[in-house]
C-alpha cells in the first residue's frame, strides 16, 4: 500500500477494502463529481464546501459513503467502486436535498435512501448506455433529486426549504441588474463553486487549486468553461443576480472538463470544441429551466448531461478530435 498522484494504490485490487482503501475511495467518488479520479482533489472539494456550508460538507461525505458502501455490498465492479464512480452522485444527490428540503432528521434518512439508490440509478444507466459507449455522468444524480422534489407536493412531512421554484408556467424574461467586473469576477468562482451548490468566491478557488493540483487542463477547463458560461448568459441578457451567482457557469464548468480533457485527447481540436459546448450550455440550462418549472423542479445538472451526450455523440463524426480511452481524468 502506497500513495501516488493521485491517491492511495492499491497492490491487490481485487482484496476486501481496509478502511483506508475505503476513505479513499470516498474521496475520490466526491473528486469525480467534476471528473476527478484523485482523493486528493476530493479532500480539497470537501475542505471547500465545509468553508461555505459545514452541514454540506457532512452531506456530501455521508452521500458518497453510503452510495459506495450500497455498491461494495451488491458487488458492483470492484475497479469502478474505487475510481469513485459510484460515489459521485450519491454526493451530489445529498447536498441537492440538505438545499431544497428543510435538514430534519426525515431528510437526513432521505440523504440515506437517495444516496443508494443513485447507486442503483448509476448501474442501471451504465449497463444501458454501454451498447453506446456513453458515460452515466450525473444523471442518476438529477433523477433521484427530481423524484424527491416532485414528492414533497405529495408528501407533507418532507419540508421543502422555499429555493425550489414556483410550480408555473415561465413567464418572458427581461434583462435585469448591470453586469460589472465585479459581477464577472464573482460569477467566474461561483460558477465552479456552484457544481456543489456553493456561492462563495473563496470556496470557487479552493476548487480550482484542487483541479489544478489533479490536472492544469481540467483547471484551465474549469476556467474557460465558466466564463464562457457567463458570459454567453450575459449577451442572451440574463438577470445580472444569476450571472454573479454562477447559476450560468456550472454546467458549462463541467462540461468543459468532460470535453477538454477527458473524452477526447487533449489538444486544440478538442479545447475549441469544448469552448463551443460551454457557451451552448447557458442556453440549453435556460431552456430546460424553463421546461421544468411548471412542475417546481430546478435544471441542476441535466444540461451538463445532454449537452456532453450529445457532443460525445457527435464526436464519432469528427476524426480530428480523437476519443480518449485512456485519457486523463
Amino acid at each position: 500500500m502506497r500513495f501516488t498522484s493521485t491517491g492511495l494504490a492499491v497492490s491487490h485490487p481485487e482484496a476486501p477494502l481496509s478502511a483506508l482503501e475505503f476513505a479513499d475511495a470516498v474521496l475520490r467518488g466526491i473528486g469525480q463529481v467534476m471528473l476527478r479520479n484523485n482523493s486528493y482533489a476530493g479532500a480539497l472539494f470537501v475542505l471547500g464546501i465545509a468553508w461555505n456550508a459545514p452541514l454540506l460538507a457532512w452531506a456530501a461525505a455521508l452521500g458518497t459513503a453510503v452510495s459506495t458502501a450500497t455498491a461494495l455490498l451488491l458487488q458492483a465492479d470492484r475497479a469502478m467502486v474505487r475510481d469513485g464512480m459510484y460515489g459521485f452522485n450519491g454526493a451530489l444527490a445529498a447536498i441537492a436535498l440538505l438545499v431544497f428540503l428543510k435538514p430534519s432528521p426525515l431528510a437526513w434518512a432521505c440523504v440515506v435512501f437517495a444516496a443508494a439508490g443513485s447507486t442503483i440509478a448509476m448501474a442501471a444507466l451504465v449497463q444501458l448506455l454501454k451498447v453506446w459507449c456513453t458515460p452515466a455522468l450525473t444523471a442518476p444524480f438529477v433523477w433521484i433529486s427530481w423524484c424527491f422534489f416532485l414528492a414533497t407536493a405529495r408528501l407533507g412531512r418532507l419540508e421543502p426549504t422555499g429555493l425550489l421554484p414556483a410550480a408555473n408556467l415561465p413567464k418572458a424574461a427581461s434583462v435585469e441588474g448591470i453586469v460589472t467586473s465585479a459581477t464577472v469576477l464573482d460569477g467566474l468562482f461561483h460558477g465552479v463553486a456552484q457544481v456543489f451548490f456553493q456561492e462563495s468566491v473563496v470556496t470557487g478557488a479552493i476548487f480550482l487549486i484542487a483541479l489544478f493540483v489533479s490536472s492544469r487542463i481540467a483547471g484551465a477547463a474549469a476556467v474557460a468553461g465558466s466564463l464562457a458560461g457567463l458570459l454567453v448568459a450575459w449577451g442572451m441578457g440574463a438577470p445580472e443576480t444569476g450571472i454573479r451567482a454562477g447559476l450560468f457557469g456550472f454546467n458549462s464548468v463541467l462540461v468543459a472538463i468532460a470535453l477538454g480533457g477527458v473524452f477526447f485527447v487533449p489538444g486544440r481540436a478538442s479545447a475549441a470544441y469544448a469552448l463551443l459546448a460551454a457557451a451552448v450550455t447557458p442556453v440549453v440550462a435556460a431552456a430546460i429551466s424553463a421546461a421544468v418549472q411548471p412542475f417546481g423542479l430546478p435544471g441542476l445538472t441535466m444540461p451538463f448531461v445532454l449537452v456532453t451526450w450529445l457532443f460525445l455523440w457527435a464526436g464519432g463524426a469528427f476524426p480530428g478530435l480523437g476519443t480518449a480511452e485512456g485519457a486523463e481524468n
